[in-house]
């Protein structure tokens, strides 16, 4: 017996099911209906381009092979058309966000997979009086209350109702497959859907092929809720925590019981996708958590902080490799797989700002607490650095400082990584909260950075000037650049002496908008040679310069056949022209030499 709750409908007296929302233009509801609608487009492109084929395979004459591959061609183009106009309403995870003013980074949710119609009442009742040998027209009543169950998860809406509406139906369904599909008769229906990610339409005879897309829908729905949580208070975070669990539940109970799935959206390597991805989002719920109850500014407090902030990252990492691959990246959004990237790289920059507070922040530590703070900040790195011992690194200011600023060199540039693949999407550079959240976090950064930063903190010895000016070396001619002083500085760190290295350039800093970079050399300073000259030297020169400014001279090393070494540039890796990178600071080497400025 089907049974479900109904409840009165608009003024014109319809009953509606509990949970169904088919008349409310929402936004959500539009962007459901738009992608049903180009789900029904490609299904008519496609049984276009099916017939297309069969008669160019068909015919002989070559005046309708020409006009059949025209008619092809143009068909292909629409699909591509409709393809990508699907993938955009994909990515519009804007739309299922919650309303609150409050700014947090985005989720990413599932639209729902669609489904045609269908009429059960004649199958079913010839089974019934077939089988069990009974007057099917007794049971229309409950026929059509099934068929109506079907109708309404359509439209599922998006709370715990529509949770409700659909478990319903997959209940009934499990009593359907045990009562009235007999594995040895075909009762003849077919089950309808379109594949959520692509648009493409599958049927199956099979009532698991339904059952399976009605769980798909199930744990889609279960991110959409997630995904509208305010999640800058306790309860909204827990409510996003516990809907990205049971959507992650879901598809991969979906993975490991319904196996040969015919569409892209429910094989085996998307599900496993998904539920990698429900996995990280449930992780940075947990971060901000996290942040929300830390109300102590503790060394302890901060690292833990830090140290969250790097699990987000290592399984935003694992999500973006997942949906790199081969039979995977094809049919993804590409807004999602950049938006993974960007957490991946924003959630690793918050792992060093955070360490930069705790070593920054947080009071020295004592003799009595150094075993815990020396346990926790030995968790917290996967290889210690080199460069002064724990102790003196952990007790002592000086040395808790510029370890700090090592740390928030790493995150100024890992902040710069994530809004440079941020502005590659032309859907995310829409997105103005994402936009804000990693502006908001870069300005932090280097405002941090600002506050620790001390002129005098270079004494490193460097290559020297009989390895740098060398036979095995060329450099560029040298080259004079105008730098001010700021309010912050020149916005530049030195190392080494004879010459003495330029080592960093603080992003927006004096120096770089006077174009010098990291790997550049200074030979002279208002044109007094300073190839020979030690470190401090060229430091007091810089200092006692005025508000005219100063005119130094720089060189940078190149390569046997005219280009940049790589050692100037660390980020050269990365892809892009050393014009346009920001130094990789890696920690151990910053921790090898006595870095500042």
């Amino acid at each position: 017996v089907v049974s479900f709750s109904i409840v009165e409908g608009s003024a014109k007296g319809e009953q509606v099911t509990q949970g169904c929302d088919p008349f409310a233009q929402t936004q959500r509801s539009k962007l459901q209906h738009r992608r049903a609608r180009i789900n029904q487009q490609i299904n008519k492109e496609m049984r276009m381009r099916a017939g297309a084929e069969n008669l160019f395979k068909a015919t002989s004459n070559h005046k309708v092979k020409e006009t059949v591959a025209l008619e092809l061609s143009y068909v292909n183009s629409n699909l591509q058309l409709l393809k990508e106009e699907l993938e955009e309403l994909n990515s519009c995870v804007d739309v299922y966000q919650n309303d609150s003013e409050s700014i947090s980074v985005p989720m990413i949710p599932l639209g729902l997979k669609e489904t045609k119609e269908m009429d059960l009442m004649a199958p079913l009742k010839d089974l019934i009086s077939e089988h069990y040998g009974e007057d099917g027209i007794s049971f229309e009543k409950e026929i059509k209350e099934l068929m109506e169950l079907r109708q309404a998860m359509r439209t599922p809406s998006r709370n715990e109702a529509g949770l409700e509406l659909l478990m319903e139906y997959y209940n009934q369904l499990y009593f359907l497959d045990n009562r009235f599909f007999p594995p040895n008769k075909n009762l003849g229906i077919f089950f309808h859907w379109y594949d959520s990610l692509t648009g493409v339409p599958s049927h199956q005879r099979a009532l698991a092929f339904e059952k399976g897309s009605v769980l798909f829908n199930i744990g889609a729905l279960h991110t959409q809720i997630g995904a509208r949580q305010d999640r800058t208070t306790l309860q909204g975070v827990d409510r996003a925590i516990d809907a990205f669990q049971k959507a992650a539940g879901a598809f991969n109970y979906l993975k490991e019981n319904f196996s040969n799935a015919p569409s892209l959206d429910m094989s085996t390597a998307s599900l496993n996708m998904l539920v990698r991805l429900m996995i990280a989002q449930v992780q940075e719920c947990v971060f901000e958590k996290v942040t929300l109850t830390s109300a102590q500014n503790d060394f302890f407090t901060q690292l833990q902080i830090a140290q969250e902030a790097a699990r987000v990252e290592e399984v935003y990492l694992l999500v973006h490799q997942t949906m790199s691959q081969a039979h995977v990246k094809d049919y993804v959004p590409f807004s999602w797989a950049t938006m993974v990237h960007v957490k991946s790289e924003h959630f690793k920059a918050l792992s060093h700002y955070y360490a930069a507070v705790a070593l920054c922040d947080c009071p020295s530590v004592s003799e009595a607490d150094f075993p815990e703070h020396e346990k926790a900040f030995v968790q917290f790195h996967i290889t210690m650095p080199e460069g002064p011992s724990l102790r003196l690194v952990l007790q002592d200011p000086e040395e808790r400082r510029k370890l700090g600023k090592a740390h928030l060199k790493k995150a100024i540039m890992r902040h710069e990584e994530a809004m440079r693949i941020h502005s590659l999407c032309k859907i995310l550079r829409k997105m103005d909260i994402l936009q804000e959240v990693l502006s908001f976090a870069h300005k932090r950064s280097l405002s941090k950075y600002s506050e620790i930063d001390h002129e005098e903190d270079f004494f490193e010895t460097g290559d020297g000037p009989l390895s740098v000016f060398s036979a095995k070396n060329k450099w560029c001619p040298a080259r004079r650049v105008h730098l001010a002083r700021g309010e912050n500085g020149f916005g530049l760190t030195l190392r080494g002496d004879s010459p003495v290295l330029i080592a960093g350039v603080i992003p927006g800093g004096c120096a770089s908008e006077a174009g010098l970079k990291e790997g550049d050399y200074i030979v002279s300073v208002n044109s007094e040679d300073c190839k020979w000259s030690k470190h401090a030297e060229v430091v007091q020169l810089l200092k006692s310069v005025g508000e005219e400014g100063v005119d130094i001279g720089v060189v940078t090393l190149q390569s046997s056949n005219g280009q940049t070494e790589p050692s100037c540039w660390p980020g050269s890796q990365l892809g892009f022209p050393p014009e346009a990178q920001q130094p990789p600071w890696f920690l151990a080497s910053l921790l090898s030499t006595r870095s500042g400025g």
